[in-house]
């Protein structure tokens, strides 16, 4: 692989990363403006300029995907969006929309992207590849324009997946822990919102999402792009 190819894959994945975490912290902001909680509003985050987000989490959003892409060939970062604990403590059931609405946004980004690879198909522009992986889900038939179209949709594809489905792990301080708020009484969801808060869960948390991850994506991903190409048999 060329010095030019892999800048360009590097700035690929960098603006992929960025706009779809943008987009997922956007949208808890945006659901806890509307159920109640303006806090991510007045910091300027129900927006989908990266600013914002990028001042708050200047490691997560900047230095921790650029040197993992450096040093592993792939981006791992993080963002938040602040919110009132007074607020989500009062109203579980509206915080845990709000923290369902960051996963939604990915899952919404990862059908655009996957019907953008079924119309390049129709136009003859993508083909399934040969073979698949995190950042070369469907191919271009020629240089240029449709390489540059295959690699943004490929990576938004698989980031978008990894977004939608890491984050929906039952685990603090991942949106997944928060799903239970839904279904709790007001009584069980404040023993349950002191239990999310007690120290170290969030690292605890973390270790065991990342662990389970690493198992189960491989396979969701390539069950995935099956779905995506029917009949192809990627295994």
């Amino acid at each position: 692989m060329s010095a030019d190819i892999s800048l360009f894959d590097g700035l690929a994945w960098y603006v992929v990363f960025l706009f779809s975490t943008t987009v997922h912290e956007a949208s808890h902001a945006l659901a806890a403006l509307k159920l109640g909680d303006d806090t991510a509003h007045r910091g300027g985050q129900v927006t989908l300029d990266p600013v914002p987000h990028i001042r708050r989490e200047p490691i997560g959003m900047v230095a921790a995907p650029l040197l993992s892409y450096f040093l592993g060939g792939w981006m791992i970062g993080w963002a938040s969006a602040p919110y009132d604990p007074v607020w989500a403590h009062r109203y579980p059931k509206r915080a845990g929309l709000m923290a369902l609405a960051g996963p939604a946004s990915n899952l919404a980004l990862l059908l655009v992207a996957a019907l953008l690879i079924r119309l390049g198909m129709a136009a003859g522009i993508f083909v399934p590849p040969e073979s698949v992986n995190f950042d070369h889900v469907t191919s271009a038939t020629s240089g240029g324009i449709p390489y540059l179209l295959a690699t943004f949709a490929s990576i938004a594809f698989s980031l978008n997946l990894l977004l939608f489905l890491f984050n929906l792990l039952p685990f603090p301080p991942l949106d997944g822990s928060s799903l239970p708020f839904l279904f709790l009484s007001h009584e069980r969801a404040n023993s349950y919102w002191q239990l999310l808060r007690h120290p170290g869960m969030n690292m605890f948390g973390i270790f065991i999402a990342w662990k389970i991850f690493g198992a189960i994506y491989p396979p969701l991903h390539l069950f995935a792009i099956n779905l995506l190409y029917p009949g192809m048999h990627y295994g």
